[in-house]
């Protein structure tokens, strides 16, 4: 590694939007669909960088609620990425003990795509190393809205609605809340993205394009968020945890 990371102070869970794919492609003169090609590999170095660091949880934009927008042979590329690449990485899950989750509206994808995504779950469900949460079709506003139906759906009782209680029905419960956030491509938002989750997260911008994000700099955000004086609203930092 390039940088002196502290691998007793790791973020429990990264989330990371991996933003610039097309701008990558135009200043190459490439069509957007090659920048996206180059991010999905990109994806998987950073993928296997946190494995080895020990990071325990890393969630991934990889598809929003508002990228149906976009034009119909981008997202249809996208979805093909999706679909041959999601269940074809099998081989790299067993080998890194990586266990798949989605995030997101996930009956509102196209039945191939489902069928994948619950294929790469299914196949992954025992390894126990890093979770990935590959977030696909989702917006944070429409998780909280699909939380609070559920919660009407299933009568909670007001007096049992708490900060706890709703998170255990959103839609990655068992994790804990991002640490850091981190976001490529030189835009400074959270584009809709786990709003609920990063409430307390460290956030790191960078301008550089997904793409060319490389594995040091992936470490250097790491250690810069060892050196946050992360105080969760008390007056005093909060103190340390290990990994």
């Amino acid at each position: 590694m390039a940088v002196d990371v502290d691998k007793e102070n790791l973020p429990l869970h990264v989330a990371i939007t991996m933003d610039g794919n097309g701008r990558w492609a135009q200043e190459r003169k490439l069509p957007r669909t090659s920048g996206h090609d180059e991010g999905l590999r990109t994806a998987k170095r950073i993928v296997k960088a946190a494995s080895d660091l020990g990071i325990k949880y890393l969630t991934l934009y990889v598809f929003s609620t508002e990228n149906w927008k976009r034009a119909e042979q981008e997202v249809g590329f996208l979805m093909n990425l999706i679909h041959t690449h999601l269940c074809g990485e099998l081989a790299f899950y067993k080998e890194n003990g990586i266990r798949v989750r989605h995030i997101g509206n996930f009956d509102a994808l196209p039945p191939q795509i489902r069928a994948d995504i619950q294929e790469a779950i299914d196949d992954t469900k025992d390894f126990t190393g890093m979770t990935v949460n590959l977030a696909i079709n989702y917006g944070g506003r429409d998780e909280i809205i699909r939380g609070i139906k559920k919660i009407i759906n299933e009568k909670v009782p007001e007096d049992k609605i708490d900060e706890k209680t709703f998170s255990t029905y959103l839609d990655m419960p068992e994790c804990p809340d991002v640490d850091l956030l981190i976001r490529t491509g030189g835009e400074q938002r959270l584009s809709n993205y786990l709003l609920w989750h990063v409430a307390y997260a460290e956030q790191i911008y960078t301008d550089t394009l997904w793409p060319d994000y490389s594995n040091d700099e992936f470490y250097s955000h790491i250690e810069a968020f060892q050196h946050r004086n992360r105080r969760f609203g008390a007056e005093k930092p909060a103190v340390k945890k290990g990994k």
